[in-house]
């Protein structure tokens, strides 16, 4: 062989060399691997938390796969999709909602765990403080257990004649008790009347929606918990039943409801991508505080109140976020 071929043989062998360092280096790594659980398909902001990977150059099919495992409304299903995830070696385990969250958190205790929208990650029992997580497990909270008192007030702001309030609620929902402690003294306060009406499934809605009505409510107010899979449906029915309705997030204005206000998901999703980078990197979860919303959206539907016949106070309006024509 010539001397040609020897050094031209040499220096492929020491690309490829270079390639295979590169590859197997902490700051190169192959295709990184995260899962993600959740109880369904709807209650997870797919685009947001990819946008937020491709932000931090993160490419699905060359340098990232997501693994999704759905229960599709059905919580019993997580504990056995959970250990799935866990023998698929993922890195990281990206929780959504409490059920999410929990069932990653009770198949593993080493695999990180990213958790999202979760109501109070600390009453729940998934981390030992805010400011250190100290297990394997931090995330983003949406405060969901501290906002029923704000949200019965605007809707009690838009509605000041309203005296009975029908409050909608996932009866399995650890969330729901503290909500509920915010919200019963604000409806002494407010002088409204509370009842609860629990619902689990779309099926449900026209029901409970039916019973609402043989109440006489003024108002519906959704609490969270598992409430995405029946908001738009609730939104709907609350229209057709001329009930107006305070849900939770934008879709559901845009469904029909009066109004919504929550934190704002999108964004709590694009956070989660940043906690998932920082794990891939090396971070521990447990040294990585949880984070609370600092956005919160108040979506007005306008076009819903003239079909009620409502008139909405204009100091509401231009307080909203955004107002639906």
């Amino acid at each position: 062989m010539s001397v040609v071929s020897w050094r031209h043989l040499a220096g492929l062998a020491l690309i490829v060399a270079a390639t295979l360092s590169a590859a197997a280096s902490p700051g190169q790594p192959g295709p990184r691997r995260v899962g993600v659980l959740t109880p369904s398909a709807a209650q997870w902001e797919a685009t947001a938390f990819r946008q937020g990977l491709g932000d931090l150059g993160y490419v699905e099919g060359q340098n990232l796969t997501i693994d999704v495992r759905s229960a599709d409304g059905r919580l019993e299903r997580l504990p056995a999709l959970a250990a799935g995830l866990v023998r698929s070696d993922v890195e990281v385990i990206v929780g959504i909602n409490y059920p999410g969250a929990r069932a990653a958190m009770d198949a593993t205790r080493t695999v990180p765990i990213v958790a999202v929208a979760i109501g109070d990650p600390v009453a729940l029992g998934l981390v030992g403080s805010l400011a250190r997580p100290e297990g394997n497990v931090t995330g983003v909270s949406n405060m969901a257990g501290d906002l029923g008192a704000k949200r019965l007030e605007l809707l009690k702001e838009a509605l000041p004649g309203a005296r009975r309030i029908a409050l909608l609620l996932h009866p399995d929902e650890p969330i729901v008790a503290p909500q509920l402690r915010d919200l019963e003294p604000a409806g002494r306060r407010l002088g409204v009347e509370l009842r609860r009406f629990p619902l689990r499934h779309n099926a449900e809605v026209e029901r409970v929606l039916a019973d609402i009505v043989r109440w006489r409510a003024d108002a519906i107010l959704r609490l969270a918990g598992q409430a995405i899979t029946v908001g738009k449906r609730t939104a709907e029915v609350a229209l057709e039943r001329r009930v107006p309705a305070m849900l939770l997030q934008r879709p559901e204005a845009e469904a029909g409801a009066l109004m919504t206000y929550f934190a704002d998901h999108p964004a709590l999703y694009r956070r989660a991508a940043h906690y998932v980078d920082r794990i891939l990197k090396g971070a521990k979860p447990g040294d990585l505080p949880v984070e609370q919303p600092t956005q919160f959206d108040l979506v007005v539907n306008l076009a819903t109140a003239r079909a009620l016949g409502l008139t909405l106070p204009p100091a509401l309006l231009l307080r909203a976020d955004k107002v639906i024509q």
